[in-house]
């Protein structure tokens, strides 16, 4: 393949643009709030099953009291309407005035004790609020991490995306200068050589593969015609020449 020398050296103008874009794709790729949003993110999916586990919990305690507080008024009625019978006078019998009177003892017992359980329930839920208030200011404070790093993430996307727009259309002038054939080869060995298709020939040494060309190769470079298209005989990548070859 043959192309004028200025065409060839354009090539390295090319590659470094091109390895420019490969470095900012990298960086917009690598942006550590990706990383850091999806901590953040998956804890607050565990803050989410934590909240829905306290509200269930609070709901439950809820329905428990309302039932042990009507128990306590149950009681608390039946042992009214017995103490209303003792005091009217109306029980004249020894015995039924005995168990009407017993009937209340145990009433008033039963009574101390259901509010001994509406105590405890309400203690509960006292306790289920304050997880639940625990899990509302972690799910707070998460939603305000999680925003503080998309405003971050958004801005360095921003800023790569600005400078890998400035560096296409830098590439495109320059890809203006390299001939088709030439400019299609470079694209094809990009493909098969991770990004690198072209490399400069620096005091005998290829800086695609960085070895150092043996005499032979140097002699026939030597030789070559200047518009000749040189390939590195190690990694097969194109081979510039430039003032720095030493040859």
């Amino acid at each position: 393949m043959k192309a004028a020398p200025e065409a060839q050296l354009r090539l390295l103008d090319l590659q470094e643009l091109d390895t420019t874009l490969d470095r900012l794709a990298h960086r917009r790729r690598t942006i550590p709030e990706f990383a850091e949003i999806a901590k953040v993110e998956e804890r607050l999916g565990g803050v989410a099953d934590a909240l829905v586990a306290a509200q269930t919990e609070i709901s439950d305690i809820d329905r428990e009291q309302k039932k042990a507080e009507q128990d306590v008024d149950q009681v608390r009625a039946r042992a009214e309407r017995d103490q209303k019978r003792l005091d009217s006078g109306q029980v004249s019998s020894a015995r039924d005035l005995e168990n009407l009177q017993s009937e209340i003892v145990s009433l008033h017992k039963r009574q101390s004790d259901l509010e001994e359980i509406v105590l405890e329930v309400m203690e509960r839920c006292e306790e289920a609020e304050n997880r639940l208030r625990a899990v509302e200011t972690d799910k707070e404070a998460a939603d305000k991490e999680l925003a503080e790093l998309a405003e971050r993430r958004d801005a360095a996307s921003q800023e790569i995306d600005g400078q890998a727009e400035l560096t296409r259309t830098a590439r495109a002038g320059v890809g203006g200068d390299i001939p088709d054939d030439l400019l299609k080869l470079y694209e094809k060995l990009r493909e098969q050589h991770r990004g690198v298709a072209a490399a400069a020939l620096l005091r005998g040494q290829c800086q695609g593969c960085h070895l150092q060309l043996n005499t032979v190769e140097l002699n026939a470079i030597r030789t070559a015609a200047k518009d000749e298209v040189l390939r590195c005989e190690e990694c097969r990548r194109i081979l510039v020449r430039t003032p720095e070859s030493g040859l």
